[in-house]
């Protein structure tokens, strides 16, 4: 029965998209096991998909990851940033980079719960604005470093809405703790 659970959790860690309620599990803690990577529920969730994950590619072979996020207008953010003024904070694209590089450090099986460390440069070059359709998130992995029990992810991230970059963040440092 272990084995078979075992055999599971690593088909399911190791497929390269996943749709909103896998997401919402891995929330839930079914995804990577107790005490491992979680992304946060609703309404800290900050994409709707992951559309690839893929463990030798990206900007520097160290592994890639996109997501989507669907822009709705009822999004919380909108009614109280800004009144009359909407629009969606920049903190919560950042934190979705750092999101994604925790459930990618996650889906390669390492151990640990996830704790954004922290991200060196991050230039805002646009808005995600009620109007806008779609946010796109690439994170490109690179490096992974492992000691005593801490896994560590560096990866660079670009927020893209509609296609047009505007917000990108170098360095972005996320650590997996038993």
């Amino acid at each position: 029965m272990l084995l078979n659970q075992v055999r599971n959790t690593t088909l399911i860690m190791k497929k390269n998209s996943f749709n909103y309620d896998e997401l919402i599990d891995c929330g839930n803690g079914g995804l990577f096991g107790p005490g491992n990577a979680k992304l946060p529920l609703p309404p800290m969730l900050m994409f709707d998909r992951i559309t690839e994950i893929n463990e030798n590619k990206g900007a520097f072979k160290k592994g890639i990851i996109k997501a989507e996020l669907d822009i709705k207008d009822e999004l919380w953010f909108f009614n109280c940033h800004f009144k009359e003024d909407p629009v969606m904070p920049g903190c919560l694209g950042l934190d979705a980079m750092w999101q994604l590089v925790g459930f990618y450090l996650g889906w390669l099986g390492n151990p640990g719960r996830g704790r954004a460390l922290g991200v060196n440069n991050v230039k805002f070059t646009g808005e995600v604005l009620k109007n806008v359709k779609k946010a796109t998130y690439e994170i490109d992995m690179k490096r992974i470093l492992i000691k005593e029990g801490t896994t560590v992810g560096l990866a660079n991230g670009i927020l893209h809405a509609d296609g047009k970059k505007i917000y990108s963040a170098e360095n972005l440092k996320v650590g997996l703790f038993k």
